[in-house]
């Protein structure tokens, strides 16, 4: 696996996660405690798997459109300006136009090989707001003229998928700024319950699947007081499971009450394809939290 540079966040709730690790210590776990993580982990990794595998959840997950990448599609060859790139990272839009009022209830988000869904969609006006933000306060912006209903690929559980999408235009770009525009369908409710007496945390959020599915990169939690986060990853025919564990200094230490998140990629064996990827500690499918646009729910 490969490590990528972490990013501090303050984290007070997650206080208590630490706790063993607070205050000055002289190392945070032996070897023999470790194994024994190690061991507790990798069962309960299994019993998540052995869960879904097989299950009406993975069933339902299979059949469902669940978004796995980005459902915003920047205007071809990307925004040209560092201006126009920061305007997009703080929802700075203006709109100088009008949008569409009416549009169709539903919309197919079809498959090459796996068939189709319909899914209700989101309207321009709300689709628009979810890219736009609070306002632009006197700062760059980039400027929409208008809207119509097209199409975009986006990443999904099932592979990529052809999904109707407002195609909105922007001022001195000859193509348009895409935002999904079909409901992901609900999750499944899972088939096990999220354990209470594990090691590790679970994993904040998925941030990409590889091009050729044999790598995911997630962030993972991990605290002051340790070297950084592991994940580990169990597969099966029908699931990859990740469980994120911290790697303990040998050294002694002081701990504070911070909490740090790091990207973490993990390879493997082969393509994730349509299988669930799992986060052991919840026993529910890792989410992909991408910054604009509608998310799954839980059913």
């Amino acid at each position: 696996m490969h490590i990528r540079a972490s990013r501090s966040v303050n984290l007070l709730a997650v206080a208590a996660l630490f706790a063993a690790c607070l205050g000055a210590v002289s190392g945070c776990g032996s070897e023999k405690e470790a194994d024994s993580r190690a061991d507790v982990t990798t069962d309960r990794a299994r019993q998540v798997a052995a869960a879904w595998d097989g299950s009406t959840a993975a069933a339902a997950w299979r059949a469902g459109y669940y978004p796995m990448g980005e459902t915003v599609q920047l205007p071809r060859g990307g925004l040209r300006s560092q201006a126009d790139k920061q305007a997009y990272e703080d929802q700075s839009l203006v709109l100088r136009g009008k949008l569409p009022v009416t549009w169709p209830k539903d919309g197919r988000v079809t498959w090459a090989r796996s068939g189709s869904v319909t899914r209700s969609l989101v309207g321009a006006d709300e689709s628009y707001k979810s890219l736009a933000g609070a306002g632009v306060n006197g700062k760059p912006h980039l400027t929409v003229t208008g809207a119509k209903l097209g199409e975009m690929s986006v990443a999904t559980s099932r592979g990529p998928a052809t999904v109707p999408a407002w195609l909105f235009t922007l001022v001195g770009y000859p193509s348009p700024l895409k935002q999904a525009a079909a409901v992901p369908s609900k999750l499944p409710r899972p088939p096990i319950g999220p354990a209470r007496d594990i090691p590790g945390y679970p994993i904040n959020r998925l941030v990409r699947i590889a091009a050729d599915g044999r790598s995911v990169t997630v962030v993972a939690l991990h605290g002051v007081c340790d070297d950084g986060p592991e994940v580990d990853v169990l597969e099966t025919r029908g699931s990859v499971v990740l469980s994120a564990s911290i790697k303990y200094r040998k050294d002694g230490g002081d701990c504070t009450k911070q909490a740090r998140t790091q990207q973490v990629t993990v390879k493997l064996e082969r393509p994730v394809g349509d299988r669930v990827l799992l986060d052991a500690p919840t026993g529910r499918p890792v989410p992909y939290k991408g910054p604009h646009g509608p998310s799954a729910t839980w059913s």
